[in-house]
């Protein structure tokens, strides 16, 4: 374990502030929950919120903030939204115009931030069982899917769910998921185990986000529900702005990765 698995995520927010990270976070501040960011005019918010209630395992809500505040209090109360996230994406009526690493230009008194759970949170309980998480290991971003499962419609939102995917020894995989499934607030267990094609994925190494890893001889593709999800529903809906996190540089809040697990 090196100096940035131990970094608190009070230091490790303020590294990402000052422009010291601009990587994805996984395996930064180990032990602290990660989430996902969605930024959204409160005229959105509600059906928004809906559409997170009616599909928990990609979107599962941390925390919403109120209309105009970029602090997220309960779950990180000296925190800024529009600056504590390595790198943003802005969608434009549904088409990704930029990457920025500080939104307080686009923030005004209308907009609602929603975090969701991070599958980052429960890989440090993957790797306290001795299940190797092969993009930590190889220091890149996780592979993400769009899939054709399709997510359950909320107003003006739908569209395909988003799969992370990690690359599991045969022998390992039933831990795993008796591992994540101890974390439903953070996605919990996977949604599909084995033959990519069945889910609507015809090339492992071509994500549509992140980056791509090998996959060894005895290993399986385990996928769980993903928090990009919205941004694969944002290019469906068109909203006039939706802001995100870039896929992998995700927000570090002070609450422990055991508060969001069940016994």
């Amino acid at each position: 374990m090196n100096a940035l698995d131990r970094m608190n995520p009070a230091d490790a927010r303020d590294m990402i502030r000052r422009g010291e990270w601009t990587k994805p976070t996984s395996g930064l501040a180990n032990g602290y929950t990660q989430g996902n960011l969605v930024v959204l005019p409160k005229e959105l918010a509600f059906e928004f919120l809906l559409f997170c209630q009616r599909n928990p395992k990609p979107c599962p809500v941390l925390y919403v903030t109120e209309p105009g505040s970029a602090v997220p209090a309960l779950v990180a109360p000296d925190a800024d939204l529009r600056v504590d996230i390595p790198k943003y994406r802005v969608y434009r009526r549904g088409e990704l115009i930029e990457e920025k690493t500080d939104i307080t230009d686009l923030w005004d008194d209308g907009m609602v931030g929603f975090l969701l759970g991070c599958s980052f949170t429960f890989e440090h309980a993957l790797m306290n069982n001795g299940i190797p998480v092969r993009h930590i290991d190889r220091g890149c971003n996780v592979p993400m899917f769009k899939t054709n499962i399709e997510c359950v419609k909320a107003g003006r939102f739908e569209g395909p769910m988003v799969v992370s995917m990690r690359p599991l020894p045969e022998k390992d995989v039933v831990r795993a998921v008796q591992v994540t499934s101890r974390f439903p607030s953070v996605h919990g267990a996977p949604v599909h185990i084995g033959n990519p094609e069945s889910i609507g994925i015809y090339d492992l190494y071509q994500p549509d986000f992140g980056d791509p890893v090998q996959i060894h001889e005895g290993e399986v593709p385990v996928f769980w529900a993903c928090g990009v999800t919205p941004q694969a529903v944002a290019m469906h809906v068109k909203p006039e702005i939706m802001i995100t996190h870039a896929p992998g540089h995700m927000f570090i809040t002070d609450v422990r990765d055991e508060k969001f697990g069940v016994l």
